[in-house]
């Protein structure tokens, strides 16, 4: 049993989600925890809306399946829409989180700069613990 009663796994459909899911997974082992994948789609038109939505359901679902398969049961699925710092500090705010969980990039520097960085945000704007698992670096 986990420490860990509500559990937020931030996916962003990258293969850096492969690594903290492999924590996730070990943390969580016989648990009757809740786990809540989430995953924000960033788009700027409808068409590319459906496009993302389509294939981030794609992965969410194959994520879900694994987790209940590996006896994760309390396993739900959510999206958001729209600017991914701001939509997760809002609902990180705003849930009843115990633990915020992400993969990481590994970008530093300027790259951080041009990528972006939602778990820079996170660090500076929830009081929720965070686990930063990094993943493999992709870009």
């Amino acid at each position: 049993m986990t420490a860990f009663e509500n559990i937020l796994l931030l996916i962003d459909c990258s293969p850096a989600d492969q690594e903290v899911i492999k924590v996730i997974k070990k943390m969580m082992y016989e648990s009757d925890s809740k786990l809540t994948l989430v995953h924000v789609i960033h788009s700027h038109t409808l068409d590319q809306q459906r496009d993302l939505r389509e294939k981030a359901t794609a992965s969410m679902e194959g994520y879900k399946k694994d987790f209940i398969d590996s006896g994760i049961t309390n396993t739900e699925i959510l999206f958001l829409s729209g600017e991914p710092e701001e939509q997760l500090v809002k609902l990180i705010k705003e849930g009843s989180y115990d633990l915020v969980a992400m993969g990481t990039h590994g970008h530093k520097g300027l790259q951080d700069l041009i990528y972006g960085s939602v778990s820079t945000t996170l660090k500076h704007h929830v009081d929720t613990p965070l686990l930063m698992v990094k993943g493999s670096l992709q870009v």
